[in-house]
């Protein structure tokens, strides 16, 4: 059987075809990433930061492992909603997406490591790092569905991650007690309010205004 070539024009139009079917389906399927991860990251962090003030139990910290609750959920929806077809951005996006989640684990083994070899390891690290990745995830995601928002709002995590990082050999911890609002403020901002807009705009193309 002949293999059709494409002129450069269908091309480019089978491109922003499958842009803009990978787009409607981050936009309009049951449930946003975005704000899934955004939200709970918010309020955990506020949850945390509460509880180490109040009790002085920085033991508290340990809670930071429940944002793989929002994963494993999204996860198992993911295959509920999977498509019939999946085009070459969907599997671009899962890609990404699964490098991100592979350095969060990858992240916890190497502490973890550290701890059982050396006796002592920063877990407090996770929160720059972890802000780095997801900063990582979310630009690509804007990049390929061609979403402004979501390559430009990740800056504001990605200067939040460096000061924590600048700030780890200061005095007195390097304000680490305040590392986990920076991070819920910058997942609020890098992902909860792209994730609104998104939403707001699929909201008017499907009522065709």
């Amino acid at each position: 059987m002949e293999e059709k070539k494409l002129t450069g024009a269908e091309s480019l139009e089978l491109i922003s075809r499958m842009i803009e079917t990978t787009k409607k389906r981050m936009e309009v399927g049951s449930g946003n990433k975005f704000l899934l991860y955004g939200y709970s990251a918010a309020v955990l962090s506020v949850a945390v930061f509460l509880s180490v003030r109040l009790t002085g139990d920085s033991r508290w910290n340990f809670a930071w492992f429940l944002m793989f609750i929002p994963g494993i959920v999204d996860a198992a929806a993911s295959r509920k909603r999977r498509p019939a077809v999946v085009t070459y951005m969907d599997g671009v996006l899962f890609g990404v997406w699964r490098i991100v989640g592979a350095l969060f684990f990858l992240t916890v083994i190497v502490l973890c490591a550290m701890a059982c070899v050396y006796g002592v390891a920063d877990f407090s690290l996770m929160l720059p790092l972890g802000l780095l990745y997801i900063c990582f995830g979310t630009s690509v995601t804007g990049i390929v569905i061609k979403e402004p928002w979501l390559v430009c709002m990740p800056l504001v995590g990605f200067v939040a991650a460096v000061g924590m990082l600048v700030s780890y050999g200061l005095p007195a911890g390097g304000f680490r007690l305040y590392w986990g609002l920076w991070f819920g403020l910058s997942c609020l901002v890098m992902m909860v309010v792209p994730g609104h807009i998104i939403n707001r705009k699929a909201k008017k193309a499907c009522s065709g205004n």
